[in-house]
């Protein structure tokens, strides 16, 4: 048996763990840069009590809180410009996976960007990295602790990943009670986004015995608590459960990596008129690809319908789509057939990873098809 792991973010997990913030960031620099979107974090009050913490501490704070949803190039290259002229020393990224991704990015950006052309691929050591501390405020992307930065490059209108050791986080700051503002239509698509991660990090050919042990868990966690969240339960109990779930998936992107669904969603970045989120994109192309990918790995696909209390896992997660509210064809999110082939030709990434091999543009076509 060989197993490799590589998990170099501290976590920090727990109600109340974010009045530690300043404390970590005063250990990697005195100039901070808190990156963050654009309405959530000022108007729940996130954004000035993170600010506040980094102050308490001693550091100088400098506010970049211009990301999109879905991230742009642009945006991550204005944030680089104002911790340039701010003289940062550490990146703070507050919110959802596309804050942390933009935080991730400035970090290796500020020192081989523009950051457009680093989309798609894979860097080598960036030595003098800004480091990162991450602080979830929407649960679900895991991206609190992974090596990588889903960012779509403005020129190209190419959606993928900048890759490498350098964009893991030194800390994630995992403070459930953060995620109570979030909409429960939020949670619910951020939290399919985590049981992808923990499929995916069972059935994948980089899967060991460790990202399935994982992946066990936190499908067992979803597979009760996600209709419960879809509804809008309250609960602190709920929150710390779903950040779990968040954190064991982002462990397993971290060491198995994805599968084809996240190549295809992220291809979604090329029909630029479509905004769709990450969750429900993934949504929008899972039962087709389950349908597809089951035969190739039936054992493990036994072990995530078994997990999620079913006898199949086509039938397990449709139906945790369908209570949930989650699951809804390309579509209905704007998608038209005549959108196929961008999306087709907005697939990159290895491909190699996924339980269904030699995958062709002729099989993603079907997929798409099938989802629409």
């Amino acid at each position: 048996m060989i197993i490799d792991l590589h998990t170099p973010t501290a976590v920090v997990f727990g109600a109340g763990r974010f009045a530690e913030l300043g404390g970590h960031a005063a250990r990697y620099g005195g100039r901070a840069l808190l990156v963050c979107g654009r309405t959530a974090a000022r108007r729940h009050g996130l954004l000035a009590a993170a600010s506040a913490e980094l102050e308490r501490a001693g550091l100088a704070v400098a506010v970049s809180d211009n990301i999109s949803p879905e991230p742009l190039a642009s945006e991550v290259d204005a944030a680089v410009g104002v911790a340039a002229r701010a003289r940062c020393d550490v990146v703070v990224a507050l919110g959802g996976g596309s804050a942390i991704d933009a935080g991730k990015a400035v970090a290796v950006g500020l020192r081989v960007g523009p950051v457009g052309p680093l989309v798609g691929t894979t860097l080598p050591a960036v030595e003098d990295a800004l480091p990162v501390i991450a602080v979830p405020t929407v649960t679900g992307s895991g991206a609190e602790v992974t090596k990588g930065a889903i960012v779509t490059d403005d020129d190209r209108a190419l959606k993928s990943g900048i890759r490498g050791d350098s964009l893991f986080p030194r800390v994630a700051i995992i403070d459930p009670e953060l995620t109570r503002t979030v909409p429960a239509p939020v949670v619910a698509a951020s939290a399919f986004d985590a049981l992808t991660h923990a499929v995916e990090g069972y059935v994948a050919r980089k899967a060991n015995p460790v990202t399935r042990a994982l992946a066990v868990r936190a499908l067992d966690i979803l597979g009760s608590r996600l209709p419960r969240l879809a509804a809008g339960a309250d609960d602190p109990a709920l929150r710390a459960d779903l950040a779990l779930a968040a954190l064991l998936g982002g462990i397993n992107v971290a060491n198995a990596s994805t599968c084809l669904p996240h190549r295809l969603q992220q291809a979604m970045g090329s029909v630029p008129r479509v905004t769709i989120s990450h969750g429900r994109g993934l949504a929008a192309v899972y039962p087709a690809w389950l349908r597809h990918a089951q035969p190739h790995a039936e054992g493990a696909f036994a072990t995530v319908a078994q997990a999620l209390g079913a006898d199949d896992a086509v039938t397990a997660v449709t139906r945790l789509l369908d209570t949930t509210g989650v699951g809804a064809p390309l579509r209905s999110h704007g998608f038209r057939a005549t959108d196929v082939d961008a999306l087709v030709g907005g697939v990159t990434g290895d491909t190699g990873n996924d339980p269904v091999p030699d995958i062709d543009v002729d099989l993603i076509r079907t997929l798409y098809q099938e989802s629409l």
